[in-house]
């Protein structure tokens, strides 16, 4: 048995709006909405978008909307910090920076305040 991929499900307020700012500000193509659920891919991300939006369900309430984070493993980083930083979603304290433990990364911030954190290993 081997584990082969993750996709990374966050809470947002409201999909349309989500899903527009993903494929405007992230690059995201659409592959499938509906009023409560979307799926987003870029080259070979899937990233899954679900309603947080109902006050009155047990774990859609709204303010888990913003409280979701993942990291995701890119190539060329640098190329990539640049187009995000001319969308205008670079998170005020995730520059470009390179960590301890063997990778660059940086963090950007959805509509909602999901954080996504990119990041590229650097060979030892």
């Amino acid at each position: 048995m081997t584990l082969i991929s993750s996709i990374p499900a966050l809470p947002v307020r409201e999909i349309a709006a989500a899903t527009d700012f993903y494929k405007k500000r992230f690059g995201f193509e659409l592959v499938h909405a509906d009023a409560g659920f979307a799926v987003l891919i870029r080259d070979q991300v899937r990233i899954h978008l679900w309603a947080a939006n109902d006050p009155l369900t047990p774990g859609a309430e709204p303010f888990l909307a913003g409280s979701a984070s993942c990291r995701i493993v890119v190539s060329d980083i640098e190329d990539l910090y640049v187009e995000m930083q001319g969308s205008g979603v670079v998170h005020p304290n995730g520059p470009l920076a390179e960590q301890p433990w063997g990778e660059r990364d940086f963090s950007v911030l959805d509509q909602d305040n999901n954080c996504i954190s990119f990041a590229e290993r650097r060979l030892s």
